[in-house]
């Protein structure tokens, strides 16, 4: 029976023979940045259907807003800014949680989900650790009312239903911070 690596090296190398697009640019082609959770049941390339170098995706427990999340954002722009572009108008930023969270279990331990969200201890009941679509919809609160986020930015909600696969809207794609936009 091969080792996990030498199972991973195989895979890798049906990778670069058949999938690997060598020409993509580090900007994906989708202007499109996914906010998921590190759940190994809901990769967002898989779920969403999306192929390399379509989207930059960030993973973390929840896939939520998190200081780390919105540090990752801010480094990643600043990569972007140095290769010549960076997220702006024509932008999508797809906050996709699920239900059935690992996050959930958490519940009991207050204090490290305040150090994961950097807030209070008593803060946390705020964060709606419970309910993915209460969640999604908070986190995007707190994406609207970061001044550090380009306000063209389209942003947008949904939760995967990690029994029947599919995802459901929760919020509408909307600009970060102006008018809402047709889905």
């Amino acid at each position: 029976m091969p080792d996990l690596l030498t199972t991973l090296a195989e895979r890798n190398a049906r990778y670069a023979a058949q999938a690997h697009p060598a020409q993509a640019t580090m900007m994906p082609s989708l202007k499109t940045i996914v906010i998921g959770c590190a759940d190994p049941r809901v990769d967002p390339a898989h779920v969403l259907g999306l192929g390399p170098g379509e989207a930059l995706i960030i993973r973390n427990v929840g896939g939520r807003v998190t200081p780390s999340t919105l540090q990752t954002m801010a480094t990643l722009r600043a990569v972007a800014q140095a290769e010549g572009g960076a997220p702006g108008p024509g932008w999508n930023l797809v906050l996709l949680q699920h239900t059935d969270c690992g996050i959930t279990r958490l519940a009991a331990d207050p204090e490290l989900l305040a150090a994961l969200f950097g807030i209070d201890r008593y803060q946390v009941p705020a964060k709606t650790i419970g309910d993915p679509r209460a969640a999604v919809a908070g986190d995007i609160a707190a994406l609207r009312a970061n001044p550090m986020l380009p306000g063209e930015l389209v942003v947008s909600g949904l939760v995967f239903d990690v029994v029947t696969g599919l995802v459901d809207q929760v919020v509408a794609p909307a600009p970060l911070r102006g008018e809402q936009v047709a889905s």
